[in-house]
């Protein structure tokens, strides 16, 4: 087994549910949207997934990645935040751990406007309920490979 047997104390108060290949996360309110999407992937040992959600959600830690500095600008939104749209993968990166790619859409008001607000996810906490579809890869692994030219790291196909 790669990954240790993880105890049902370190699993956080989501519920998930497989059918067929696919895995039907719900994930509630407290939780940390990619923390769950990881501790399902080393419960049902899933090496390299794609995913899609949608929720609501009360806190995103939002990242921009700034190529001149290779560094991400990181902007907090919080308050009742419509989860549209959740995107990403999760992969094996180079030291054989879990690692998430991840962009996601917020759609919430700030005072009577309307706005939105996306791009790369460090985090994302659960206001009511989130729910995701994680489709394992089958068939091989996807890895990860740093690129010393742009500053990140993209898919190796292992």
């Amino acid at each position: 087994m790669l990954f240790p047997e993880m105890k049902d104390t370190e699993v956080s108060i989501m519920e998930y549910k497989k059918y067929g290949d696919t895995v039907y996360i719900r994930a509630d309110k407290g939780d940390e949207i990619i923390s769950a999407i990881k501790d399902v992937c080393k419960k049902e040992q899933i090496l390299s997934a794609v995913y899609s959600g949608i929720g609501g959600c009360s806190s995103a830690e939002i990242q921009t990645f700034l190529p001149e500095s290779g560094t991400f600008e990181t902007k907090t939104i919080s308050g009742m935040l419509e989860l549209v749209s959740l995107t990403g993968n999760i992969i094996l990166d180079e030291n054989g751990e879990l690692y998430h790619h991840t962009h996601a859409n917020f759609s919430y008001k700030e005072g009577e406007k309307h706005t939105m607000a996306a791009g790369h996810i460090k985090s994302i906490t659960v206001l009511y309920t989130a729910e995701i579809e994680l489709r394992p890869v089958k068939g091989g692994i996807i890895g990860r490979k740093y690129d010393p030219e742009t500053g990140t790291g993209f898919w190796d196909f292992k």
